[in-house]
């Protein structure tokens, strides 16, 4: 105990021991005491002296310290004490009296001590293990240290927990955590962990962060509550930064809905605290980060659309247009609406309709661009609303409409400001930033828009009363041409840049405009001047500008002015500037360095005024033009007849291709109609022949009906006819009138049996002839297979019918027999009969007589049956014999238009071989005159042929 008296400030006796030499002792202490009470008082100790001796104690006791980790896993007290000692020696606390080179070295001891205790991953595991325990002593450390290693070696750590089994999901418990400095570091962690790595942002964002983070901001009070919500945005703000994987999971989670309310402001917008100020920029930084124009187009059009479906973008315009906002809000505000609207039709077009609570209410485009023309306006802000503008005419030629419209003499109010007239107040002010941003505003209102740079032609401006008015080209040539007003207003590089950029993208394919340019007198002599000139280097921009603008209206003249043709221009470089330092002094504009910054992405983000120089857009347009300007100087007259004779040959077989590839879709559509009519042809068979078998099942329930009826008659007739032959023997006595009437009966049955003879005669004769038309082989191939067994039907029929003959026959001979029997007994009748018992043989035997009077009508009735469905059957078969034919016609003559129209098509690809042929010895020609030939045209002809091959096939 005297040992930590001393450590711990009692009076000692004797020389104090060293910083150095107590920490030995204790680490001596750590690793050799049994007692865990020892351990725990050693640990404390090191504890308390890590901050002042971090060397020491870093070197010597680490070891011992990880080793308390691992072995006294039970103790949560001891655990603490290590692992606070752990953090004091890792952590690269901040002090503000340290001076930097002091604080390098601190930071440079905390990497090194880092790398050291990471040398083992089970380390970083071991830590991950202690997450698990919820006493709050070991737990709240850990969380500590795992941030203090993080922020030292991030991405070592990075991949050890990637690695690790379950390793991301025991820090995310973290967040569920009901402590809040432990939620609340767990934040930190998280933040640390999910910088630069997508891997961890995906599994992190997959373990339902935006679902928890959302549910905190909420918790905490959004936009007004304090630093928690600052933390959760920042982690948001990692995960769906440039990751495409987890941007979509935030809009398809319904997660966009949630940020809603977070723009929620009241109309009391007066005491806006640090801290909602700070919550409120990161939200509109998270916006911007789901529509930024460097992710994907799908997913920043879908992020766009949920935004305006949600009314999100309403709520931003709410902010947008009102009172009290602090400026930097304000800015970052324009900056959001600016990319969710960027590119949108439907966003665009609300924004149009977005009016100012003013009196009397004014377009919110107006009123931001009163801001962007007025000088006293943060420099910052009027970056953000020229950013905004340019957004709004993104890709929108409605909008470009729109704006051009309010410069046209026909729409101008004279009672309203709109927004050609701030911008053209702009163009023409004092102020070169004014200059500079509505000659861009222009310029993306003609971007791409060749209706628009027409329209704008028609401009007309006063410039003073008394003089007549000139268009809005001539007067900004006039401001670069004429030495006074360059003196006065343009003598700014920021202007003339400004005015130059317009010109170029006005003129850029536009031979009209480009007209109207050399129309001016002035104009091609001032842009050779100052081409020509050996200015400073702020000057080179101009001159370099000055010799795209000729350049561009050199490579689109039309050669309408005889005095400023192609060839003219070309002359007057050559004598006045040089080929090659005209080249060169157009080379100046892509190595300006605000040009590649410019360059770099959209929004224009610039540290002073004087550095707005380039547009985004414009840089575009300079990468595009460069090349085919400097070929274009660069060739003779006669390589330009040249190159226009082959265009014209091109141009001719290129329609000569394009009648023939519209002959040959025309052909494809009627192959295509007949393959329609022959499927239709095809289905009207198929049905026709699912006709045929139905009426074949009805013939064959038909036979098995009459299969049963004469299985029936088989049983029945030996019984009549043994009744008969037994009653024959027992009739005495019949009267004479009663065999009279028994011989009209068998008459009557003659007559029938004669009639069903004849009928069964013509029957034969029908069963004949078909048998006969069967044997002619001629007629045999045209029938059907179904006519075959509808013969072999009737044939049965046939054979059924006689066996009822035979039946009949039979009857006959009994009635006979029974009847000469009667006749017999009439004549010799005993004496000694009995009168009442012949009279009731004889009634019974009429009763006989009458069944099978019954049942030969019956049976007659039977026959006309069969007969008639036997005619029918044969209608049928006829009918069915006539439909094939019909098809078969149809089919071979489809078939003969087919092959014609194959015919025709092989002619047709051979004649467009042949002038693939002529194309490529053109292009070889062209080839060897130096032009370089875009093989778009010949790709496009060999995937239309190949396309027709696979339709021919």
């Amino acid at each position: 105990m005297n040992f930590f008296r001393g450590v711990m400030g009692g009076q000692a006796v004797g020389p104090q021991p060293t910083g150095a030499e107590t920490i030995q002792k204790l680490c001596d202490r750590v690793a050799s005491s049994t007692l865990l009470e020892d351990r725990r008082d050693a640990v404390r100790a090191l504890k308390s002296l890590s901050k002042k001796y971090r060397m020491e104690v870093a070197t010597q006791a680490m070891d011992h310290l990880i080793n308390i980790l691992q072995t006294d896993r039970s103790d949560s007290e001891i655990l603490g004490y290590a692992l606070d000692t752990l953090y004091n020696i890792i952590c690269n606390e901040e002090e503000e009296e340290q001076d930097e080179t002091a604080q390098k070295q601190t930071d440079d001891l905390g990497a090194k001590f880092t790398e050291a205790f990471i040398q083992d991953p089970e380390h970083i595991t071991l830590l991950l293990t202690m997450l698990e325990e919820f006493d709050f002593h070991v737990r709240w450390p850990a969380v500590k240290l795992l941030t203090a290693l993080l922020r030292n070696q991030c991405v070592q750590l990075q991949s050890i927990i990637l690695v690790s089994p379950m390793g991301v999901s025991r820090l995310m418990d973290l967040l569920a955590d009901s402590r809040e400095v432990i939620r609340n570091d767990g934040l930190l962690l998280l933040q640390q962990l999910t910088k630069g790595n997508a891997a961890i942002q995906k599994i992190v964002a997959f373990e339902n962060a935006f679902e928890r983070l959302l549910d905190i901001i909420t918790e905490e009070g959004s936009s007004d509550g304090g630093i928690v919500v600052e933390d959760c945005l920042l982690l948001l703000r990692n995960l769906l930064k440039n990751n495409s994987s987890n941007q979509n999971f935030f809009k398809e989670g319904s997660f966009i809905q949630r940020m809603k309310p977070w723009f929620e402001v009241g109309d009391d917008n007066s005491g806006w605290s640090a801290q909602k100020v700070t919550n409120l920029h990161l939200m509109l930084q998270l916006v911007r980060v789901m529509v930024s124009p460097v992710n994907s187009p799908g997913a920043t059009a879908s992020c766009q659309r949920s935004m305006y479906q949600c009314g999100l973008l309403q709520q931003l315009c709410t902010i947008l247009m009102a009172t009290g906002v602090p400026a930097d809000i304000l800015t970052e505000t324009i900056n959001t609406v600016s990319e969710v609207i960027r590119g949108s039709q439907v966003n665009q077009d609300y924004f149009a309709s977005v009016n100012a609570p003013s009196n009397p209410p004014r377009p919110a485009i107006v009123v931001l661009l009163m801001s962007m023309v007025n000088e006293r306006q943060p420099f910052v802000l009027r970056c953000a609303v020229l950013y905004c503008f340019q957004c709004f005419l993104y890709k929108n030629e409605k909008g470009q409409g729109e704006i051009v419209a309010t410069l046209l003499p026909s729409t101008i109010d004279a009672n309203s400001i709109s927004a050609g007239q701030l911008l053209c107040g702009g163009l023409f002010s004092t102020d070169s930033l004014s200059n500079w941003c509505a000659a861009v505003a222009l310029a993306h209102a003609l971007q791409d828009n060749f209706t628009q740079k027409e329209q704008l032609l028609r401009v007309q401006l006063a410039t003073s009363l008394g003089k007549p008015p000139v268009s809005l080209l001539q007067q900004c040539t006039n401001i670069l041409s004429q030495g006074d007003k360059i003196s006065r207003r343009g003598s700014k590089v920021q202007t003339r840049v400004g005015l130059l950029m317009l010109l170029c993208t006005w003129i850029n394919n536009c031979p009209i405009a480009v007209t109207h340019f050399l129309h001016n007198q002035e104009n091609v002599p001032f842009l050779t001047a100052q081409i020509s000139e050996n200015l400073g280097e702020d000057e080179r921009l101009v001159q370099g500008l000055c010799a795209l603008l000729l350049g561009i209206c050199i490579y689109y003249n039309d050669n309408s002015l005889e005095n400023y043709t192609k060839e003219k221009l070309k002359q007057l470089i050559e004598k006045r500037i040089g080929k090659e330092n005209f080249v060169e002094k157009l080379g100046f504009v892509t190595k300006h360095e605000l040009y590649s910054r410019a360059a770099q992405k959209p929004q224009p983000v610039f540290p002073a005024p004087d550095q707005m120089l380039f547009d985004h857009e414009f840089t575009k347009l300079v990468k595009e033009l460069e090349g085919v300007i400097t070929k274009a100087v660069h060739k003779s007259s006669e390589d330009e007849k040249k190159e226009e004779e082959v265009k014209k040959s091109l141009e001719q077989h290129d329609n000569i291709v394009t009648q023939y590839k519209e002959l040959i879709r025309e052909q494809d559509a009627k192959i295509q109609e007949l393959k329609e009519q022959v499927s239709s042809m095809t289905a009207d068979s198929e049905q026709m022949q699912s006709t045929m078998a139905q009426q074949l099942s009805q013939i064959q329930q038909h036979k098995d009906q009459y299969n049963l009826l004469k299985l029936k008659l088989g049983k029945e007739n030996p019984i009549q006819a043994n009744s008969t032959m037994g009653d024959g023997t027992h009739v005495n006595g019949v009267r004479s009138e009663e065999a009279s009437q028994l011989r009209e009966e068998m008459e009557e049955l003659r007559a029938q049996h004669a009639l069903l003879q004849t009928q069964l005669a013509e029957k034969d004769t029908i069963i004949d002839s078909l048998r006969s038309d069967e044997s002619q082989p001629s007629e045999v191939a045209g029938r059907d297979l179904g006519d075959v067994e509808l013969l072999k039907e009737l044939e049965l029929l046939r054979n059924q019918v006689q066996s009822q003959t035979a039946e009949i026959k039979q009857l006959k001979m009994d009635n006979e027999d029974l009847l000469g029997r009667t006749q017999t007994e009439s004549l010799g009748t005993a004496p000694n009969g009995d009168p009442s018992a012949d009279a009731a043989k004889m009634a019974e035997l009429q009763s006989r007589l009458a069944a099978q009077t019954s049942e030969t009508e019956r049976l007659k009735e039977e026959v006309r049956n069969l007969t008639e469905g036997q005619a029918q059957l044969e209608q049928q078969a006829a009918s069915a014999t006539s439909s094939a034919a019909i098809l078969q016609t149809e089919t071979a003559k489809l078939e003969t238009e087919l092959q014609d129209s194959k015919k025709e098509q092989d002619d047709l690809l051979m004649l467009l071989a042949d002038q693939d042929q002529k194309i490529q010895n053109l292009k070889k020609k062209l080839k060897t005159f130096g032009e370089t030939v875009d093989d778009e045209d010949e790709l496009d002809s060999r995937d239309q042929t190949d396309e027709d091959d696979e339709d021919e096939d």
